[in-house]
């Protein structure tokens, strides 16, 4: 009985104490842990981490002026119908700042104007229009462009801009028909 014993012990030492092989518990409960914290890291760093650092100053700028803007629209537009005359400057493609032309940012806008003779005055001056729409656009970076609340920012640069370059031609609203960052 004693030789039964001995002969047993040393087979239970043998596989208690082989770490020699591969341990399936690490495949099966590591692994998918593992998966898991790169999942909440992920999202925790996407929702909370990024919109933070981003939005804080943009967020602000943005509520001002849209403010400013729909103010001053309410002002010129009255009782003019939204949408009569409405002058479309088709895809411009702009390389943001600090891309090294690897980004850009594809773009049509629409500039919605009161009468006909003020869309026959920016058709015939659409070089200098477009020109100050890349100058602005391109100055910004690809946190800014990439940031839906900066684009009324953008909308109020733009239509101050063509505001100081066309004093004639009076702006209703801006669109942005297409909008597409890479």
């Amino acid at each position: 009985m004693d030789e039964e014993k001995n002969l047993e012990l040393p087979e239970a030492k043998t596989e208690s104490s082989s770490g020699k092989g591969f341990n399936i518990k690490v495949l099966l409960f590591g692994l998918p842990l593992f998966i898991i914290q790169l999942i909440a890291v992920y999202f925790l760093t996407a929702n909370v981490l990024i919109p933070k650092m981003q939005g804080t100053s943009s967020e602000v700028a943005a509520d001002s002026t849209y403010a400013e803007v729909t103010d001053e629209a309410n002002v010129e537009v009255g009782t003019e119908e939204m949408g009569k005359f409405v002058y479309v400057i088709d895809d411009l493609i702009i390389n943001p700042a600090g891309t090294d032309g690897k980004r850009f940012l594809l773009s049509s806008i629409g500039f919605d104007i009161k009468t006909e003779q003020n869309q026959q005055e920016l058709k015939a001056k659409e070089i200098l229009v477009k020109d100050a729409i890349i100058s602005i656009l391109s100055s910004k970076n690809v946190l800014q462009l990439g940031n839906s609340l900066y684009r009324d920012t953008l909308k109020t640069e733009i239509s101050g801009k063509v505001r100081e370059l066309l004093p004639a031609v009076t702006l209703n609203t801006i669109y942005f028909s297409k909008y597409i960052l890479q």
